[in-house]
């Protein structure tokens, strides 16, 4: 792509770019609103739509059922990338909302699992994947609309913008639900309270629709199309020729990959981690990723920015690099900070699973009929339930036994004719081991936390998240010629957001249990974070000078 001359960047922003970035931004922030509120609620979910199933298959599931929204992503890049590169971006932008927007109004008032059988699960999953087809054609059209509008010289500045969305999106979903919990008390909320957040996000689809109605069409399509240069064929021009297919490849391997687990794992990984492994209140939790995302939120703005001067790719290969070397100790002085009974619990006194390998299954059920019977399993569910990280020793054919410091306690199988007699003495043998070895035992004592320094781990996450996604929109876009931009950028973008990062929580969740390690789970985002870094450094080339006009 050619290189566009210099520009002067000291004009202030005109009213028509501003109102071009609220908007496109704008429009955004409620379409990520409706799509994270399935995110923060996949627990409550799980219990109203996915209730026969075991508590541990019924929360992967509940995230499987998320991850359905992201994992048709694509398709919709493809769908709504080409119609975007065919008649324009503005009318694509209007598709997509009103798909977003009822898709996420319907789960509001849907029946659940009590009312209508498995039927209500079926209908879910499919309004997920219509959530996320809309979504796969709402980024690319964002970054794309706005970085057309952006003079040479701030493009990283004004899309960044638009990166602040999602953040914002989470945020205000968090500031709702923590809202109408405060409102109707948790039962309730927990009953039919959850629904509320998915009925009012119409009023903001009705909004959305209203400033989107107001947009004009991108000039740069404009350009385009007047020249009579608007791609026939942007499929097959953007994957069908090597010489594009191989910048889709570059920009999903060393670009959106690992930005897409950095920002998993900086936002959604972290919420879970905290209410999950760490047994923090959900309200507290959420209060605390909400404060810290109004504090990292700005750092978007000054990333994009400052890539607008020294480069895109520094940045986000630097963002990359931190995280796959911090992500452990920063986790584990996450779990000092809200946990601390916890943590010096699993620093003196470690938990063993002595079993023999060949009866340990992997603890995985989503149809909720499989039977986990053996010594090892009731071992491993017992310390699964309660949130108890443990290594395993294999002693081919032995009995399982749990080892917690200097006490040891013996497993059964769930199939011997005394398992009710055993099953009673194993729990309460466990317990009092426990608790004897400080081991918490319900909920984390709010009065022992280190609030301050949990809130500055979160900030220090969100940060990484800024520097990953903050300058990626304006990277992406300048990667691919205007008459197939909105689709070459929206698949690399969604492959790697909707299956890389949208996968993280439940592949992360998977890992923990079949391993036992509750940190264990970081190893997925460490390993691509670290493969991005090192395929970005090698091959991406920077962008930040070229001309984004050029249709070829």
């Amino acid at each position: 792509m050619a290189t566009a001359s210099a520009v002067s960047t000291n004009t202030p922003m005109t009213s028509e770019e501003k109102k071009v970035i609220f908007a496109s931004s704008l429009g955004t922030v409620f379409e990520w609103y409706d799509f994270y509120l399935y995110g923060t609620l996949a627990a409550i979910i799980g219990k109203q739509f996915f209730t026969p199933l075991d508590p541990a298959s019924r929360d992967i599931f509940s995230l499987l059922a998320f991850a359905a929204g992201f994992l048709v992503r694509p398709f919709g890049a493809l769908v709504f990338g080409r119609l975007g590169d065919m008649i324009g971006r503005k009318y694509t932008f209007l598709v997509t909302i009103l798909i977003m927007g009822l898709s996420t109004f319907l789960v509001g008032v849907l029946p659940t699992f009590e009312s209508i059988g498995w039927a209500a699960p079926i209908i879910l999953i499919g309004l997920r994947m219509l959530q996320g087809l809309a979504l796969g054609g709402e980024y690319g059209g964002a970054a794309t609309y706005v970085a057309e509008h952006a003079p040479h010289g701030k493009r990283g500045a004004f899309t960044a913008w638009i990166q602040t969305t999602a953040t914002l999106g989470l945020f205000l979903s968090i500031l709702v639900i923590v809202g109408t919990r405060t409102v109707v008390g948790e039962a309730e909320f927990a009953k039919w309270g959850w629904r509320i957040p998915f009925v009012v996000s119409v009023l903001l689809l009705a909004i959305s629709v209203w400033i989107r109605l107001s947009m004009n069409e991108s000039p740069a399509f404009q350009k385009m199309k007047a020249e009579g240069k608007t791609s026939k064929a942007p499929l097959s021009e953007s994957f069908g020729q090597w010489k594009n297919l191989k910048i889709v490849i570059l920009a999903l391997v060393g670009l959106t990959m690992g930005q897409a687990v950095v920002w998993y794992t900086g936002q959604f990984y972290a919420l879970f981690f905290l209410t999950g492994p760490l047994k923090v209140d959900g309200n507290t939790a959420n209060i605390m990723i909400a404060i810290a995302l109004a504090i990292g939120t700005p750092f978007f703005i000054l990333f994009g920015s400052l890539s607008d001067k020294i480069g895109r790719k520094p940045i986000i290969m630097a963002g990359c690099l931190i995280a796959a070397l911090t992500y452990m100790p920063l986790f584990g002085a996450l779990t000092k900070a809200a946990n601390p009974d916890l943590a010096a619990a699993q620093t003196t006194s470690k938990v063993v699973v002595t079993a023999d390998p060949a009866e340990c299954s992997f603890q995985f059920n989503p149809t909720g009929t499989a039977k986990f019977t053996s010594s090892c399993d009731v071992a491993k569910q017992a310390l699964a339930a309660g949130s108890v990280s443990y290594d395993t020793v294999d002693a081919p054919g032995s009995t399982a036994k749990i080892t917690i410091g200097d006490k040891t306690i013996d497993a059964y199988s769930a199939k011997d004719p005394a398992a009710k007699d055993k099953e009673a003495a194993f729990k309460k043998d466990l317990a009092a081991a426990l608790k004897e070895h400080g081991y918490p035992t319900g909920k984390a004592d709010e009065t022992k936390m280190n609030k301050p320094m949990m809130v500055l781990i979160l900030v220090v996450l969100v940060i990484y998240v800024t520097m990953v996604y903050g300058p990626i929109a304006a990277m992406l876009v300048e990667m691919f010629p205007t008459r197939i931009r909105y689709t070459s950028m929206s698949l690399p973008y969604h492959i790697g957001n909707g299956w890389f990062g949208g996968l993280l929580p439940a592949t992360a969740v998977a890992i923990v249990a079949q391993t036992g390690n509750m940190y264990n789970g970081l190893w997925y985002p460490i390993i691509f974070a670290a493969i991005t870094f090192v395929v970005g450094m090698l091959f991406v080339k920077e962008t930040k000078d070229v001309n984004i006009y050029a249709a070829d």
